[in-house]
C-alpha cells in the first residue's frame, strides 16, 4: 500500500500555521500528501463580501497546496458552519475512502475556537468509519488499514480554559521552514484580517514566533511542530506510529508522560 498523508483542518491557512512542515517532510519521506481545509474562509475578511473572499481565499489556498506540492480538495462548507454533523461527516469520509491516508495531521481537541475542534472531530470520525460497509458515503468502504492520526498543538499553547497543552513530540521542521513561510505568504487576505480581528501584527511573523516558540520547548531544534497521536483503537496496531520514521527530526517529549 502507498504511503499517503493527509492535512485536515479548519480553514485556508490553518495548514501553514500549524502543520505545513511536517507534511513536507513526510512527502519528502516518499509520502503522497494531501492538503484540506473544511471551510471556505469565507468571513475571514472586513473589506470583501462573502462570496468574494470565497473566491479569494480559494485561490490562496489552491496556491498554497502548490508551494507544498501537495493534492488540493475544496472546502465542504463555510466559517462557523464545521458542525460536527452527519452531512459533513458523510462528505469528509467519503474522501478519506477515496484518499486512504495512513497519516492524518488534524486540530487539536481541544481549542481556542469550535471550528477547530469540530474539524479535529469530524477527522477522526471520517477515518474511523472508513472501513464500515453500513456507514454510507457515496464511496465504497475501505479495508481497515493502519492509520494514524496526530494532532497539532493548538494555537498559543493551551486550551480553552487556558491549561498548558504540551506535545508529545516534537517535529524538527528548521530544514523546511522557508517553504512553510512561502505557502503561508501565498494567503495574502489575511494580512488586515488577522491584524483586525486577532491583533496580529504580522502573520507570517506570528507563525515563525509559534513555530520558534515550540523549537524552544523541544531544546534541540530551531523550528519545530508539535504532536499529539490519537489512541490506536478502531484505526490501527497500537504500535503503528508513522512519525516516528521521520528519525533524527523527531523528539519524544519526557514532560509529556507527566501530563497525560
Amino acid at each position: 500500500m502507498k504511503k499517503v498523508a493527509m492535512a485536515v483542518a479548519a480553514h485556508p491557512d490553518d495548514i501553514e500555521f500549524l502543520m505545513a512542515g511536517t507534511l513536507v517532510l513526510l512527502k519528502n519521506a516518499g509520502y503522497e500528501i494531501h492538503y484540506m481545509n473544511l471551510s471556505t474562509g469565507n468571513c475571514g475578511s472586513t473589506i470583501h463580501d462573502s462570496e468574494d473572499t470565497t473566491r479569494i481565499r480559494l485561490k490562496e489556498a489552491q496556491n498554497a497546496s502548490e508551494v507544498l506540492g501537495a493534492t488540493f480538495h475544496p472546502p465542504i462548507t463555510n466559517d462557523f458552519e464545521i458542525m460536527y454533523d452527519v452531512g459533513l461527516l458523510r462528505t469528509l469520509a467519503a474522501v478519506i475512502r477515496k484518499v486512504k491516508p495512513s497519516v492524518i495531521l488534524t486540530h487539536s481537541p481541544s481549542d481556542y475556537m469550535e471550528d477547530h475542534m469540530n474539524t479535529s472531530r469530524l477527522a477522526t470520525t471520517a477515518a474511523f468509519v472508513r472501513g464500515v460497509p453500513n456507514f454510507e458515503t457515496g464511496e465504497p468502504a475501505v479495508s481497515n488499514y493502519n492509520c494514524a492520526i496526530y494532532h497539532a498543538v493548538p494555537h498559543g499553547l493551551m486550551d480553552p480554559l487556558r491549561q498548558k497543552v504540551y506535545p508529545e513530540m516534537f517535529i524538527d521542521t528548521t530544514s523546511v521552514q522557508a517553504l512553510k513561510r512561502k505557502a503561508l505568504q501565498a494567503h495574502q487576505s489575511q494580512q488586515e484580517w488577522l491584524q483586525d480581528s486577532q491583533k496580529m501584527n504580522s502573520y507570517i511573523q506570528a507563525m515563525e514566533d509559534f513555530s520558534l516558540e515550540i523549537g524552544n520547548m523541544s531544546n534541540a531544534f530551531e523550528h519545530a511542530e508539535g504532536w499529539r497521536r490519537h489512541a490506536h483503537y478502531g484505526f490501527s496496531e497500537a504500535g503503528f506510529d508513522p512519525l516516528q520514521t521521520l528519525g533524527h527530526l523527531v523528539l519524544r517529549n519526557e514532560a509529556y508522560a507527566k501530563t497525560a
